[in-house]
C-alpha cells in the first residue's frame, strides 16, 4: 500500500502545475459532495468553493512566485473576492437554513454530484487566466494593461459588495418581508451583484494578459464562460424564474421588470 501511495505522490509532483491544481480542485469538491450527500446539506457548498479559490491561488503563488508585484496583486484580487463572498454566502445560508437552489438536488445523489462538479469546473475556468499570469516566466514590467485590468476588477468588486450589502439590509428589515428589492443598485439592474462578478473576472483576464503569448490569449473564453454560466445555466435563470413565480402577478414587479435591465445597467 505504501508503494502505491508513494507512486501516486511521485506522479502527482511530476505532473504539471495545472494538472495538480485541477486534482486538488475536484478532489475538494468531490469530498464536499460526499460529506454533503451523507449529511443531506448544502450549507458549506459556497464556502467550499470560495476556500478552493483561496487554496488554488495560494499554492500557485507559493510554487511560482518570483517576487514580481503582478503575481502578488493578481492573487490578492482573487483572495479578497473569494474570502468576502465565501463568508457572505456562508453567513446567509446559516441564517436562512438552506439554499433553495438545492431543493430539487440535495436528495438526488446524481444531481447533487453534478452541482459539486460544476463548481469545480467553475473554479478552474474562472481562475485559469490568473494562474497562467502567475506561472508565466514572462513577468514584464507593470503596464497600462495591468492597471486597467485591476481597475475593472475593483469596479466589479465594489459593485458586487455594494449590491450584496444593499440586499442584506433590505432583507433584514422586517417591513420588507416578502417584498422584492428595487432600490440602490437594484434600481439599475435586476442582478447587479452578478454584473459585478462578471466584470471583475473580465478585469483579471485583462491584467493577466500582460504576460500572455500564443494560445494563452484564448483564455478570454474563461470570463465568457463565466458570463454564460451565470446568465444561461445557474444564477440569473433560476432567480428570474423564482421571482416570476413569487411576484409575477404584481403590477409593481411587472413595472420593475419592464424598466430595469436584467444585468447591465442602462442596457436592456
Amino acid at each position: 500500500m505504501s508503494s502505491v501511495y508513494q507512486a501516486a505522490m511521485d506522479w502527482f509532483w511530476s505532473s504539471s502545475t495545472l494538472t495538480r491544481l485541477a486534482i486538488i480542485d475536484f478532489g475538494i469538491q468531490w469530498t464536499g459532495f460526499a460529506i454533503g450527500s451523507t449529511l443531506q446539506t448544502e450549507k458549506f457548498y459556497d464556502l467550499t468553493g470560495a476556500s478552493t479559490y483561496i487554496l488554488v491561488a495560494y499554492l500557485t503563488y507559493t510554487w511560482h512566485s518570483t517576487g514580481h508585484p503582478r503575481q502578488a496583486i493578481q492573487m490578492s484580487c482573487v483572495f479578497m473576492w473569494a474570502l468576502r463572498l465565501g463568508l457572505y454566502l456562508f453567513t446567509r445560508i446559516l441564517k436562512d437554513g438552506k439554499d433553495r437552489r438545492f431543493d430539487k438536488t440535495r436528495a438526488n445523489p446524481t444531481r447533487f454530484f453534478y452541482a459539486w462538479t460544476i463548481q469545480g469546473v467553475w473554479v478552474f475556468i474562472t481562475i485559469l487566466p490568473s494562474l497562467l499570469a502567475v506561472m508565466s516566466p514572462r513577468q514584464r514590467p507593470l503596464s497600462t494593461r495591468d492597471y486597467a485590468g485591476w481597475g475593472i476588477w475593483l469596479m466589479g468588486y465594489l459593485i458586487e459588495v455594494v449590491a450584496d450589502s444593499q440586499k442584506s439590509s433590505f432583507r433584514n428589515d422586517p417591513a420588507n418581508k416578502g417584498k422584492f428589492i428595487s432600490s440602490g443598485l437594484w434600481s439599475l439592474s435586476r442582478h447587479p451583484n452578478y454584473f459585478g462578478e462578471i466584470l471583475l473576472w473580465f478585469g483579471l483576464y485583462v491584467s493577466a494578459s500582460s504576460t500572455f503569448s500564443g494560445w494563452e490569449y484564448l483564455t478570454i473564453l474563461c470570463p465568457l464562460m463565466d458570463y454564460l454560466l451565470i446568465t444561461r445555466v445557474s444564477g440569473i435563470p433560476m432567480l428570474e424564474n423564482y421571482a416570476r413565480k413569487k411576484w409575477g402577478l404584481l403590477p409593481q414587479y411587472q413595472e420593475y421588470v419592464k424598466n430595469t435591465p436584467v444585468l447591465i445597467p442602462f442596457f436592456g
